[in-house]
């Protein structure tokens, strides 16, 4: 069984950042652009900051935002304020 866990996002705007603070967090990630959609896929593991989406962003950002353009999620999801992680347990 394969361990990747993966995020798909809404190609809009708003994702295009996502996937950049999500790829500095996971520079082993792989990003891969679809028809109206992005998808990032990681082998076990994938961490959002709250930190470097702001760094992206330049603004305050809340890791609730993020799920108005999530399409689809693959792994179990532990999130608090700080971070969103998607791992297999």
């Amino acid at each position: 069984m394969s361990q990747k866990v993966f995020i798909a996002f809404q190609d809009n705007d708003n994702a295009r950042y996502l996937v950049d603070a999500v790829m500095q967090d996971n520079p082993e990630a792989e990003v891969q652009h679809q028809p109206a959609m992005i998808r990032i896929e990681a082998e076990k593991r994938l961490v959002i900051n709250r930190e470097t989406m702001e760094e992206t962003l330049g603004r305050e950002w809340d890791v609730q935002e993020m799920l108005i353009d999530v399409i689809s999620i693959g792994g179990n999801v532990d999130e608090d304020d700080d971070h969103f992680i998607l791992q297999w347990n």
